[in-house]
């Protein structure tokens, strides 16, 4: 089986780029540790930003909202970078991300985040279409494209958030289960036998 976020070889990153992401860690770390323990709508910018060991304009460099530290998906680019790299025949079953799964749980809990989801969801079509496209030589513009990634976002969606807004269900193995079965049953033609 092959791990989704395997790259032959890592890339080398200066100092100031290094700095950089681990400040974002830091930044995004401590919010949803505050999120969770004090709830969403009670932690501050302020908090959040010395709990990182940040100025609150810091944090704006990094995040230009508080929404914005939850709906940032740092998952996507790298998915479809390696979708991009791999041999157009290889599939993928398994994903291994733990802290997307409590990143997606605050998102499904919180009205205000799930609202601005829906913006977030019409731009995970655009990079699925793209993706695709380019897989396939094709526009991501092209209506087939756009309707397949658009089914592919659904079923990813409704899969795994089974009962509406309780956020994604991991498997015993750490995995998206109920994502992975809605692709198997769009892949199947959705049959409802």
């Amino acid at each position: 089986m092959h791990n989704l976020f395997m790259s032959a070889e890592p890339a080398v990153l200066g100092l100031r780029e290094r700095k950089k992401i681990k400040t974002r860690a830091a930044i995004r770390e401590h919010a949803m540790r505050l999120f969770k323990a004090q709830g969403y709508n009670e932690t501050s910018v302020e908090q959040i930003a010395e709990a990182a060991e940040v100025s609150p304009s810091t944090f704006f460099r990094y995040f230009p909202t508080k929404e914005d530290v939850v709906l940032a998906d740092d998952i996507d680019p790298i998915v479809l970078q390696v979708l991009a790299d791999q041999p157009a025949d290889l599939q993928h079953n398994r994903v291994d991300v733990v802290r997307e799964v409590e990143r997606q749980r605050l998102v499904y809990a919180v009205p205000e985040l799930r609202q601005a989801m829906m913006t977030l969801l019409y731009r995970s079509i655009d990079m699925i279409a793209s993706a695709v496209a380019a897989r396939l030589g094709r526009s991501p513009d092209d209506f087939e494209v756009r309707v397949f990634a658009g089914a592919v976002a659904g079923a990813v969606l409704g899969g795994a958030v089974p009962g509406g807004a309780t956020g994604p269900e991991v498997g015993p193995d750490g995995t998206f289960d109920g994502a992975i079965k809605a692709i198997e049953f769009l892949a199947a033609g959705l049959p409802l036998t």
